[in-house]
């Protein structure tokens, strides 16, 4: 069956993309094909700064009519304050995975709800813009999939500590912060369009591996890195 343009221009379907991994080959075994990602002890890096928001123009006294507000990412739902890596990697999957072409945000915008709540120190960051490059549509497909009014919506199915993470974080053992954590998401993403002056939707299994520090590390959850898309720990 032949999809509509709107749904191939989206780029994680035209080819995949390789992150860089966690930890070293002393657990290559249990995580054939991705490693362990950036997570060893390293000097901190420039922390990116999120996307400044919209200019607003405030009403004047001369006018009882208000300034419609620019859209802003910051009206997006944030990330939450927990101690839970189940309930935070849920809300990461939700924030990257739900969006609206309509809805005069860009890509980046949608990223800064996940870049701003990133690893206080700074070290992961960097990774993480780049992971994040892979999960949302580069500026140029935005522009496409809004020609079709494109929106998107996502079903998790489940959330859980991969069998493999207790292996892996045991032989990392003093090369990771104390509160590191993978967590698995398997969810369906729903795309939503006009195509031909026809309403379609397209539906797709999604899975990947969201690493988190919560406590001891610091005292609620930050977003580490991103697994690949569809190439996550089990």
């Amino acid at each position: 069956m032949n999809h509509p343009a709107w749904e191939h221009a989206h780029p994680l379907y035209r080819r995949r993309r390789l992150v860089t991994i966690i930890v070293t080959a002393i657990v290559a075994a249990a995580v054939v094909g991705i490693g362990v990602y950036g997570l060893i002890t390293g000097p901190p890096g420039e922390r990116p700064s999120p996307t400044s928001p919209a200019a607003v123009t405030a009403p004047t006294e001369e006018t009882s009519t208000p300034t419609p507000t620019a859209p802003s990412w910051q009206n997006l739902p944030p990330l939450p304050t927990t101690t839970d890596p189940i309930k935070y990697a849920r809300a990461i999957a939700d924030a990257l995975f739900t969006w609206d072409t309509m809805s005069g945000l860009s890509p980046a915008e949608y990223a800064n709800v996940v870049l701003i709540d990133a690893d206080p120190s700074g070290v992961e960051t960097p990774g993480l813009l780049a992971d994040l490059d892979h999960y949302l549509p580069s500026d140029s497909t935005w522009q496409q999939l809004r020609e079709y009014q494109t929106r998107q919506t996502f079903t998790i199915h489940d959330a859980f500590v991969p069998d493999s993470w207790e292996q892996i974080a045991r032989d990392a053992a003093g090369k990771i912060r104390d509160g590191t954590v993978a967590i698995t998401i398997e969810g369906t993403r729903h795309r939503h369009g006009i195509w031909h002056h026809r309403a379609e939707h397209s539906v797709h299994d999604v899975s990947f591996t969201v690493f988190l520090a919560c406590q001891p590390a610091f005292p609620r959850c930050h977003a580490l890195r991103l697994s690949e898309v569809n190439n996550p720990l089990t």
